[in-house]
């Protein structure tokens, strides 16, 4: 509870035998993943899918819990579904696209970024914090463990020194991946928003990734691991700030990093396997192939008529003829909500549930 927060970099030498080796390790399978989905011709695909799959984790850390049906519906029915959860997780996937595309242009992070990303995220626009009283409880007793910057002038100071850290390596020659760490522990440690302070958080993370060139696109979502280590993530932030324990938390980011490349290159590979798969057979048996139905299909994990209507320049009643053909050659399956229907992508839904295991 004594503890204060210091401004970046941190006074500590992180570069221990322990963490080059994992950072060489995480570094190469990093690198690994960024070819593979360069390799997949349409980018997109992989953003929207994957971005769906890291939006459903990245909340369950916060206890927003919702399922991949309820989100594939609200991605085809936001007017339609009355589900809080699926609302909430779906301006997750919002928020990290809107991120990108700034950071894709501007090769910069900026603080009024971060403030936009937040914004989208909770649909609101409160900005930084103004009123004292913020405190980080642990969350299986209750007790207050941390008590963030209280004042507005000192979270705006803090934040305007992550900013320069973020974007300028004159201020210190660390690793990028090792930076990464330190970025999420002070972003996290600022707490500068009111709500949402994790979930951004953890959008900054693969959003300095693209930045630095180690990802092309943002593919690479932490929240899986963290969900599955939550109290050691917990523990191990908290560590820092008691105990001045860098090493553990780095090596434990870089661990992440590791781990998540692994799974996410075998997500991209099964995703393009059965993408080539619905590519050959509707090209051997149906004559309305298309690259761009190959890629509405796998866009969408849940697809609908007019998705076809829009993206093929196709009528209604065309779109609803090779969708229903698409389900009799057991490529999709036909559900409905309401009165509409909606076509489920076998393959893709499988891929992506999958990883729940």
């Amino acid at each position: 509870m004594e503890f204060t927060l210091k401004p970046l970099p941190p006074d500590i030498d992180p570069e221990s035998k322990t963490v080059l080796k994992k950072l060489a390790s995480a570094h190469r399978h990093l690198a690994e993943l960024k070819g593979i989905s360069a390799s997949i011709p349409n980018q997109a695909v992989l953003i929207n899918s994957l971005s769906l799959q890291e939006a459903k984790d990245s909340s369950a850390i916060e206890n927003i819990i919702t399922t991949h049906d309820e989100l594939f519906k609200e991605d085809l029915f936001s007017d339609f579904t009355k589900n809080a959860a699926a609302k909430e997780v779906a301006r997750y996937v919002y928020a990290l696209k809107a991120g990108y595309g700034l950071i894709k242009d501007s090769k910069v992070l900026t603080n009024n970024m971060i403030i936009e990303i937040q914004a989208k995220l909770e649909n609101c626009k409160t900005g930084f914090r103004k009123l004292p009283g913020t405190e980080l409880k642990n969350q299986t007793s209750g007790e207050t463990v941390y008590i963030p910057p209280q004042s507005h002038d000192q979270i705006i100071s803090f934040m305007n020194n992550l900013e320069t850290f973020i974007n300028d390596d004159s201020l210190s020659d660390m690793d990028p991946l090792i930076k990464m760490a330190i970025i999420h522990y002070q972003f996290e440690s600022i707490h500068p928003f009111y709500d949402g302070n994790g979930r951004t958080g953890r959008i900054i993370n693969v959003l300095y990734l693209v930045l630095k060139d180690l990802l092309q696109i943002p593919v690479l979502y932490l929240s899986r691991y963290i969900t599955r280590t939550k109290r050691e993530y917990y523990r191990l932030l908290q560590e820092v700030r008691d105990n001045n324990a860098w090493e553990d938390w780095i090596l434990y980011i870089l661990e992440g990093i590791e781990q998540t490349a692994v799974q996410t290159i075998a997500m991209i590979l099964s995703i393009n396997d059965s993408l080539l798969n619905y590519k050959q057979i509707i090209r051997s048996n149906f004559k309305f192939y298309s690259h761009d139905l190959i890629n509405n299909l796998f866009y969408h994990p849940y697809t609908k008529i007019e998705f076809l209507v829009k993206d093929l320049s196709i009528s209604r009643l065309t779109a609803s003829k090779y969708l229903d053909m698409l389900c009799e050659a057991k490529l999709l399956r036909k559900e409905k909500i309401g009165k509409s229907n909606y076509y489920v992508n076998i393959a893709l839904y499988d891929i992506l549930t999958r990883s729940d295991g």
